[in-house]
Formats: structure tokens, C-alpha cells, sequence
């Protein structure tokens, strides 16, 4: 009697000690995960000039992730009659999984439209400088010419850059900073060409406006590429959400057969196997229609 008494204490000190063990793992891995996130979304937003608190992004992804979680247990039961919690719990994960991170891709959507609006832009600021120091003006005030043009996002940049130049940052390093700011090749070609141009003493309007028929040739050139890539870009997106609609449609069509899937082990590895692969085609498919220059 006493052997089992001190067995079954064994075991439940045993037991208490692996629950405080996980419950601290998976709060200091979602801790660190919440710095990481907000730390990322703080810099994403930045970017785009949205003055939310990073917080807001992530209360955001969650209740996105509970909602579509919502939305697809009633659509397995709006189209299935046999339910069962293991069909709920994966579609409900699944659809949690794929809604969470819908808030920062938006984010970086906007931050690579803003970015080619800018490299846009970057031709006529370009000339705008070129013209400025040919009629006299210092390269300070060339910049401020771009900068008074309210012209976004180009004239916000430029507006900061003579501001940190105003509270006393040299040129070249203020343009170092816009350079790791935007992150964009082409302005580090401009960076780099009023650098050494100010460096060696170069031509700089002849320089600018040469660069200025570099950008010109390749936006022309990345839209020819866009055009001809575009049948390649949708194709990924239907072959993307074909599993996906099959999937439904084979709900509504062959219940039980579907119903496999959901009470055995390998069904459910089937199924991850499948959105995993489907993932993986989708973005083959995209790298391959993705071509830089």
C-alpha cells in the first residue's frame, strides 16, 4: 500500500513538473514571439507612415485568426451532415493559421506599392535636380526644390532628408540613412553618384541625368516583364486555391467519402501534405514569373 501510495505521488509530482515546465516554455516562446512581431510591424508601419500602435496589427491578426476559425466551422457543418470535433478542431486551425498573418502581408503590399510609386517618381526628381544645379542652385537646394513639389512619397523622403540636414547631419550621411531607409537600388545609385560625385568633383548633372535614362529604361523594361509574366502570376493564384475549392466542393459532393480524411491519422498528414505542397507550387511558380534587374 505504501509502494503505491508513493508510486502514484511519483507520478503526479512528475506530472505537475512537466506541466509547469511546458506552460513556461510556451510562455517565454510566445512572449519573444509578441517582441519579435510588434518589433517587425513597428518597422513595416514606418515604412508605410501608418500611426497605429504595433499592438493594434497584432490584436488585429488574432481576431482575424478567431474569426475565419468561425467562419470555417460553420461552413463544415453548413455542408456537411456526420460532424466531428477532430473535423472542427483542423479546419478551425487551419483557417486560424492561414487569416493570422493575412494583417502584415497587407503591410508589406502597401510598403512595395509605395516603393514603386517612389522609383517612379525618381526620373522627374532626378531632372528636377539636374535643372536646379544648371540654373545655380547648390545641391541642398536642388533637394529642397524635390522637396517642396508635394509630390508623395518622393517630396516626404526628400523632406526628411533636409531635415536631418537642417539639425546638422552631414549630406553624405543623411543620404546613407535615406539609402538604408528605403532600401531601394535605385535611389542607392543616386546616393552613391551625388556622393562621389561630391567626393572627386564630377559633372553631377550630367551624371544625375544619365542616371535618370537608366531608371527610365528599366521601368520600361519591368513593365514589359510585368505584361509578359502576368498569365504566369494568375496561373499560380488558380492552381493556389484549386485544392482549396475542390476541397469545399467535395464536401458538398461526397460527404463520407471526405469523412476519411478527418477520422484517421493519415488522412489528416494527407491533408497537411496537401497544403503544404500547394504552398510550396504557388510560390515555385511565383519565383519563377518574379525576374529582377
Amino acid at each position: 500500500m505504501n509502494l503505491t501510495f508513493f508510486a502514484s505521488l511519483s507520478v503526479a509530482l512528475a506530472v505537475i513538473c512537466a506541466t509547469i515546465v511546458i506552460v513556461e516554455f510556451f510562455t517565454y516562446t510566445s512572449a519573444r514571439y509578441r517582441e519579435k512581431f510588434l518589433e517587425e510591424t513597428a518597422a513595416e508601419m514606418d515604412e508605410v507612415l501608418l500611426t497605429l500602435p504595433p499592438g493594434k496589427i497584432l490584436d488585429l491578426s488574432l481576431a482575424l485568426s478567431a474569426l475565419s476559425a468561425f467562419i470555417a466551422v460553420l461552413a463544415v457543418g453548413f455542408y456537411t451532415d456526420n460532424l466531428s470535433i477532430i473535423r472542427l478542431v483542423i479546419v478551425a486551425l487551419i483557417a486560424a493559421v492561414a487569416a493570422f498573418p493575412i494583417p502584415r502581408v497587407v503591410l508589406k503590399y502597401l510598403r512595395k506599392e509605395r516603393m514603386e510609386k517612389f522609383n517612379l517618381q525618381l526620373e522627374d526628381a532626378l531632372l528636377s535636380i539636374s535643372g536646379s544645379l544648371k540654373a545655380g542652385f547648390s545641391i541642398n537646394q536642388a533637394l529642397e526644390t524635390v522637396a517642396n513639389q508635394n509630390r508623395s512619397p518622393i517630396s516626404f523622403e526628400f523632406r526628411l532628408l533636409m531635415h536631418e540636414i537642417r539639425l546638422g547631419v552631414s549630406l553624405d550621411e543623411a543620404l546613407e540613412k535615406m539609402n538604408k531607409r528605403l532600401d531601394s537600388p535605385d535611389f542607392e545609385l543616386i546616393a552613391m553618384a551625388i556622393i562621389t560625385a561630391r567626393q572627386t568633383g564630377g559633372e553631377l548633372t550630367v551624371i544625375l541625368e544619365r542616371l535618370a535614362g537608366v531608371i527610365r529604361e528599366r521601368v520600361r523594361i519591368t513593365g514589359r516583364i510585368k505584361a509578359l509574366t502576368a498569365q504566369g502570376r494568375l496561373q499560380a493564384v488558380i492552381i493556389g486555391l484549386m485544392p482549396f475549392a475542390l476541397f469545399f466542393a467535395m464536401l458538398y459532393v461526397a460527404p463520407d467519402m471526405m469523412n476519411t480524411f478527418f477520422s484517421s491519422v493519415v488522412g489528416i498528414l494527407l491533408l497537411i501534405g496537401v497544403i503544404i505542397l500547394d504552398f510550396v507550387g504557388f510560390m515555385i511558380i511565383r519565383k519563377i514569373t518574379t525576374i529582377d534587374i
